[in-house]
């Protein structure tokens, strides 16, 4: 089967990142680590299957997800933690936004993003 008729597979656990409500690929984008020129050379997996960033979502509609080893966040500073679980999970509710808000792509990002206020990563 040609790729174009596979959809978009995930490189983890092989099944079909059904829709961008689900992408690891679009969260990570909205949270500007993916540039837009990359969207479409960059592999595709579940939100769920990248425990390192899943964990980070905080939400009732989110079901919680554990990561295990030096990653995981109970091993992690108890400020990062607070930072990344209110950065990852306002992402995430904006990426289950996005379907219903007819904008352009250039704008999926989170404001701060999109301003270039966005705090380097580490």
């Amino acid at each position: 089967m040609a790729r174009c008729e596979q959809g978009y597979l995930c490189d983890v656990c092989g099944g079909d990142v059904e829709a961008i409500t689900e992408s690891d690929l679009y969260l990570r984008y909205v949270l500007g680590e993916v540039l837009p020129e990359k969207l479409l050379a960059t592999r595709e997996r579940h939100i769920r299957c990248n425990p390192a960033m899943a964990q980070f979502i905080v939400d009732a509609r989110f079901e919680p997800v554990r990561c295990e080893g030096a990653f995981a966040k109970e091993a992690l500073d108890a400020d990062y933690v607070a930072a990344e679980e209110a950065r990852i999970t306002r992402a995430w509710q904006r990426l289950q936004e996005l379907p219903t808000l007819g904008l352009p792509i250039t704008e999926y990002p989170l404001p701060e993003v999109r301003s270039g206020r966005r705090e380097p990563q580490c």
